[in-house]
């Protein structure tokens, strides 16, 4: 083999062995990729991956009808800390310790739900700790606002980023209620977690106040991770109620002393505007353990047996039918009147004789009882069909999620103990929006309209929807009918001799008002309880409209279990109440204005 031969076999075998070593050392470099250095590879391979994030939208305000703020979103978030973070252990634990000292009395200074050796503790149990779980931590007991977030991360080492310190901040979802307790069961709530509403109108418009969602995708951008939007959110739009949050302050305030002062288990009102059915206040406040009241439960739409203000309902059914006149007498018994398997007693017993005008006056259960059985005994579902036909079963407060429909049911054939309680409000159910519905058809010459809450829903200041007034009954009854049943209602209230809602034996004005003139009914029922009706145990209630002569709002109250000392009187405890809610939502409407004394009226 020739020199130049030889030289180019070497040079090709140099070559060759240079490719296979090369060749080896990109093999051994992919195995050792794939194992030693496997985790570290796959983590800068999740940082550089698009992730899509959703970008939560605005929740719409709740507002009153002079655009008050009833509910509204204001941000807060959770302070969390994650001690996995590896930037926290390169070189040991060195990065941790230098500042977590700072970052303790930061968040100290902050938020102070904590102290220094507080957060300092927590942060080095979950640094030293080998459970995963344990390591994710919330560090603040309490959730922090935008300032305080802002602080936050300014402080040493968090100002580095999440990356480095291990600290972000989780978005919660909070309803701020500037007015507090006032229709707060009405308005509702929502889950913190998912800001979804859980209760009231926050439940019944989720749709609107939610807003629609927007997405950003989370990637890596010149060194470090930037949210990039893809679509932008939209908030959601503000509701509008009918509520004015200075009537509700009223009647708020006018329930919540007659409860205090009885100490009842719960209360509740509802002022309504009579022409327009828009409800102006709705006020529900239950009895807590340490005596004192919140919203806790929305009493307003939740039925129940109405006792005597029925009896109303039950008068109107017979003298619409013919029935009855008015002036038709009824002799009632101290002893009281059976029938049947029933007993009839009346809560001011004696032996009389009342007309049907004074029998509603002074809320005989005998009188009532005898006229509606006297009537409808041979065809009770002619009663039952009738008091349907003037649309008490169709007032439904559609809004308020979980509101109850009525209860007024057939009579089996050949009860007539059901037919005869049935005529002073047992045996029958309904919510105190309902019996506020049908005496604002009273109030109303005749026609009944359906309770409105929500006037508009707004996007941006501008109507996207809005809602008007619905009849549920054009006429309850016949002309007279209505004026005979005026006549009654007067004389409760007016009637010194036997308006259960007029004065007292001492004087006191229950109802009645010097400043406007009030005209409606009481009414009282027995709880039932443990299986029967209780006599010590009762429910009151008052619902009327005002001013008498012209009707611009009607208003009920309703109490449950009021203790004084053993005695009862749905006219002083509930009559007292919607008699301060008319006065001063007369003179807030400018109905009347007080000078030096004088009584000066600006419109009738």
């Amino acid at each position: 083999m020739s020199e130049n031969m030889k030289y180019a076999v070497i040079r090709f075998a140099i070559i060759f062995i240079l490719i296979a070593l090369m060749f080896v050392g990109v093999l051994a470099k992919i195995v050792y990729t794939q194992t030693v250095e496997r985790d570290k590879w796959l983590k800068i391979a999740e940082q550089q991956i698009k992730t899509n994030q959703v970008i939560p939208p605005t929740r719409g305000k709740i507002m009153d009808i002079n655009g008050n703020l009833l509910a509204a979103s204001l941000p807060q978030y959770e302070v969390r800390m994650d001690t996995r973070v590896e930037a926290l252990h390169l070189g040991g634990d060195t990065l941790f310790y230098q500042y977590v000292d700072s970052m303790a009395a930061g968040l100290a200074r902050i938020v102070g739900d904590r102290t220094e050796q507080e957060y300092r503790a927590i942060m080095v149990r979950a640094f030293k700790s080998k459970m995963a779980m344990a390591r994710d931590i919330r560090l603040c007991k309490v959730r922090v606002n935008y300032v305080q977030k802002k602080e936050i991360q300014r402080l040493p080492l968090i100002r580095r980023g999440v990356y480095k310190s291990g600290v972000y901040f989780k978005d919660m979802h909070q309803r701020a209620k500037p007015y507090g307790s006032l229709a707060s069961r009405t308005i509702g709530g929502i889950y913190p977690e998912t800001g979804i509403g859980k209760a009231g109108l926050e439940k019944s418009f989720e749709e609107y106040l939610h807003g629609t969602e927007g997405l950003s995708t989370r990637q890596r951008v010149a060194g470090h991770m930037e949210n990039i939007p893809v679509k932008e959110a939209e908030d959601g739009c503000d509701i509008v109620t009918t509520l004015d949050a200075n009537l509700l302050d009223i009647c708020e305030k006018a329930l919540r002393s007659r409860l205090e002062r009885t100490q009842a288990d719960w209360g509740c009102c509802i002022l309504m505007e009579t022409h327009s059915g828009e409800i102006k206040a709705i006020c529900n406040l239950d009895r807590t353990e340490d005596g004192h009241y919140t919203e806790s439960f929305n009493h307003a739409v939740t039925r129940v047996e109405p006792g005597s203000t029925f009896k109303t309902i039950a008068l109107m059914a017979a003298l619409d039918d013919g029935k009855v006149d008015l002036y038709d007498t009824v002799r009632v018994y101290r002893r009281g009147w059976d029938y049947g398997a029933a007993h009839h007693t009346d809560a001011h017993p004696k032996d009389t004789v009342y007309t049907l005008r004074s029998a509603l006056a002074i809320s005989s259960n005998i009188a009532l009882a005898k006229i509606i059985t006297e009537s409808y005994e041979k065809d009770a579902g002619k009663f039952i069909n009738k008091l349907k036909r003037m649309g008490i079963c169709d007032s439904v407060m559609s809004e308020i999620p979980g509101a109850s429909n009525p209860r007024i049911e057939m009579p089996a054939k050949g009860d007539l103990v059901t037919l005869s309680k049935m005529s002073y409000g047992y045996s029958v159910e309904l919510s105190p929006m309902q019996i506020l519905t049908f005496y604002n058809g009273i109030a109303n010459n005749g026609k009944m309209i359906r309770p409105i809450l929500v006037k508009s829903i707004q996007r941006e200041g501008e109507d996207i929807k809005t809602f008007s007034t619905e009849t549920i009954k054009s006429s309850l009854c016949r002309k007279q009918t209505l004026e005979d049943i005026r006549l009654a209602l007067h004389d409760v209230v007016w009637d010194n001799h036997l308006g259960t809602a007029s004065v007292n034996p001492w004087g006191y004005r229950k109802a009645q008002s010097e400043l406007v003139h009030i005209a409606g009914k009481t009414g009282t029922a027995q709880l039932f309880y443990k299986g029967h009706y209780r006599k010590d145990m009762h429910r009151m209630t008052f619902v009327g409209y005002f001013p008498e002569e012209a009707p611009e709002y009607t208003c009920i109250c309703m109490i449950e279990r009021p203790r004084n000392n053993g005695a009862y009187d749905a006219g002083m405890d509930c009559g007292t109440v919607v008699r301060q809610i008319a006065e001063k939502t007369m003179a807030y409407a400018g109905v009347y204005v007080l000078k030096n004394g004088e009584l000066i009226f600006k419109k009738k």
